[in-house]
């Protein structure tokens, strides 16, 4: 006999992927957590197979469930298309979103992908720059949301996230035992009036080796164990990594991750972003695989 598979049942499964859990996927799809475990034990009986190892502290895909996620996203995907191609009712527009460059990953783009499959007719216009100008940019109205960097919130500013900084290097790396200390950051940056004074605190001598327009150009030099940088803890892009300097380096400050444009908003359609983005950011520092998560 023909078995179906049903798109709302797959369409759970691949929430509790995406939002690392079950609680956190309840609230996303507005059902409560029963009856997402439900769907996931139903798609379990249909397939006749066990998607999901729950021996452990922490909740992991099979490999059934592995190779079923990549066909989940596909189909719930291609649903979404059709039904927003043709459906005359679904909203048109194009929202503009600020972001620091620093901490596009690895949020935004999971944030942008989830997005476009809800509300397909509607263009996000992704703007990377630094704080300050982005700020500027959103009071000039030309971005309906910016995220920033900030050491406080403001009270216009809705605080997503409180994440330390964190010294980052290169992978078996040595340049942070040298001294002077060799930096790298981009002119703009907000992070090191902050980290300055505490090397200055520890009587640790530093030189700025690069300052530069662009974070690429930092990112490589790090990479090359020509210098170190900090980052916000769990934004870190995989190719380098977070120094276990023992002590030797001083303990960074807490940054904030804040909001803009949320709260003043008119509009239904930014409001949904904005609990995208919510959703995003109040994840733990170090985030979880698409195939690894907490029961919340």
């Amino acid at each position: 006999m023909m078995r179906n598979l049903d798109i709302t049942t797959l369409r759970s499964f691949v929430a509790v992927a995406d939002n690392g859990g079950v609680t956190r996927a309840a609230g996303f799809l507005h059902l409560t957590q029963s009856a997402v475990s439900m769907q996931l034990k139903r798609l379990e009986e249909l397939l006749g197979l066990q998607l999901l190892d729950r021996s452990g502290r922490t909740i992991a895909l099979t490999a059934s469930g592995e190779q079923l996620l990549a066909y989940a996203r596909r189909m719930v995907s291609l649903n979404d298309e059709v039904i927003g191609r043709l459906t005359d009712q679904v909203y048109e527009g194009v929202i503009t979103l600020g972001v620091p460059h620093d901490i596009v990953y690895p949020a935004i783009p999971k944030v942008l992908q989830r997005f476009h499959a809800a509300y397909p007719r509607v263009r996000v216009q992704l703007i990377s720059s630094y704080t300050r100008l982005l700020k500027e940019q959103f009071s000039k109205g030309e971005c309906d949301l910016i995220l920033t960097t900030e050491g406080t919130e403001t009270e216009d500013s809705e605080t997503l996230a409180e994440r330390p900084l964190v010294w980052i290097g290169a992978p078996n790396g040595s340049a942070w035992r040298q001294r002077p200390l060799p930096l790298a950051y981009c002119r703009h940056c907000s992070f090191r009036p902050r980290v300055v004074p505490k090397l200055d605190a520890m009587d640790i001598a530093w030189d700025l080796v690069v300052e530069t327009e662009s974070d690429r150009t930092v990112e490589a030099t790090v990479a090359a164990d020509l210098a170190i940088q900090t980052m916000i803890d769990g934004t870190e892009p995989p190719h380098l990594v977070q120094i276990d300097h023992g002590g030797s380096l001083p303990e960074l400050p807490v940054q904030k991750i804040n909001l803009y444009g949320a709260e003043s908003t008119g509009s239904h359609i930014v409001a949904e972003l904005s609990v995208f983005l919510r959703q995003a950011f109040s994840s733990v520092s170090t985030p979880l695989t698409a195939t690894q998560w907490h029961v919340a």
